[in-house]
């Protein structure tokens, strides 16, 4: 059966051209980034701000439970969860949506700013200068 044999040197090829291709090493970038961004929130919540909320009372929340029968409810974790969520959403809003938006804004402004010099030839659907009277491409008569 030859040509059914494994080449671990073509398979390695492929491999690597797979892993290295633009769009997966970015998104695997993009994915590490995040996750460490994640640790770094959690971190901040459950050693920081939930201590800082509980300084006022007499329980830390962030260790808060309630033993009901058998069960530990641990809703102290839930509601650092619930903090560490809404601390990352305003980190994507802040980093990443807020200066996307300006960005697009930005390029939209610089598009819109440049003035148009041609104009669609009706006939062969070519660009031609506006002031054209005939197509440069198909010689048919524009109209001004």
């Amino acid at each position: 059966m030859a040509g059914h044999g494994v080449n671990n040197v073509g398979l390695w090829a492929d491999f690597k051209a797979f892993a290295l291709k633009g769009n997966l090493l970015q998104t695997a970038i993009g994915i590490v980034v995040g996750l460490a961004v994640v640790a770094v929130i959690t971190a901040l919540v459950t050693d920081l701000i939930t201590p800082l909320i509980s300084v006022p009372g007499s329980i830390n929340i962030g260790t808060a439970h309630q033993n009901v029968g058998g069960g530990n409810f641990l809703y102290g974790a839930f509601v650092n969860a619930v903090i560490s969520f809404i601390m990352i959403l305003i980190v994507i809003f802040f980093v990443l949506v807020r200066p996307a938006a300006a960005y697009e804004a930005r390029q939209a402004a610089k598009i819109a700013a440049v003035p148009t010099t041609t104009k669609v030839c009706p006939f062969c659907i070519s660009q031609v200068p506006i002031p054209a009277t005939r197509c440069m491409y198909c010689t048919s008569q524009l109209t001004v």
